[in-house]
């Protein structure tokens, strides 16, 4: 389970105090699969990023399994984030100067795997996402659909329990979208956590629930 625990989180900003979050307890079990909407600005992206372990709150507690994420250390954090998350951005965050099979081989290698399985893992999650022709291509060599699933590949490597989704059909055209929503949704049935920002309301319809952000305030 995924769980906050009174946790707020303030900036400063022009000498003005900003609330992106405030004193918000919520829990998401095994398998959900949660849609977080809101207007822009309201903070929906620092809620994934305080979840995932890349930001630290202003105050309270976000838990992983029963572990405190900012208790431990940041070697110790990025051990767990490597193991137990994947992300998935509107701006994929591909490597440009490596193919796609090698963009997915790197989280394999940061897991320590040697490089004959990661070469047979990264072909193999291509396939799945209709890649098995375009292993050797670099991202520029890709559409932006290609370049999304390529991403989708890559963040489900090491079978993380849990996958943070900013914005992930953002960039992309109404047919690409659902074959990426459609693939949250496969991932999501075979027990992947799922937590999803997204403006697109169709999108948001695929989650299991929705929570909306205004405010600094969560309501279900």
């Amino acid at each position: 389970m995924l769980r906050m625990k009174a946790v707020s989180k303030t900036y400063n900003h022009s000498n003005k105090v900003v609330n992106a979050l405030r004193e918000t307890t919520l829990d998401i079990p095994e398998g959900d699969f949660v849609a977080v909407v809101g207007p822009s600005g309201s903070g929906k992206s620092t809620l994934l990023l305080l979840l995932g372990g890349m930001l630290s709150p202003t105050s309270g507690h976000i838990l992983l399994g029963g572990q405190s994420l900012y208790t431990l250390k940041p070697d110790e954090r990025a051990r767990l984030r490597r193991k137990k998350i994947g992300f998935l951005f509107q701006t994929f965050n591909l490597v440009p100067y490596l193919t796609a099979l090698e963009n997915i081989q790197l989280p394999l290698f940061l897991a320590g795997m040697d490089e004959a399985n990661q070469k047979k893992r990264a072909a193999t999650l291509l396939e799945r996402v209709g890649l098995g022709d375009r292993l050797y291509h670099k991202p520029q060599e890709l559409s932006v659909g290609q370049q999304q699933r390529v991403a989708l590949a890559r963040m489900i490597a090491n079978e993380p329990g849990i996958v943070l989704a900013d914005e992930p059909t953002g960039n992309l055209d109404p047919d690409t979208s659902q074959q990426i929503l459609s693939f949250l949704d496969e991932i999501n049935r075979e027990g992947h956590t799922i937590v999803m920002v997204t403006h697109d309301p169709h999108g948001a319809q695929r989650a299991k629930r929705t929570l909306r952000l205004v405010g600094g305030h969560i309501h279900a």
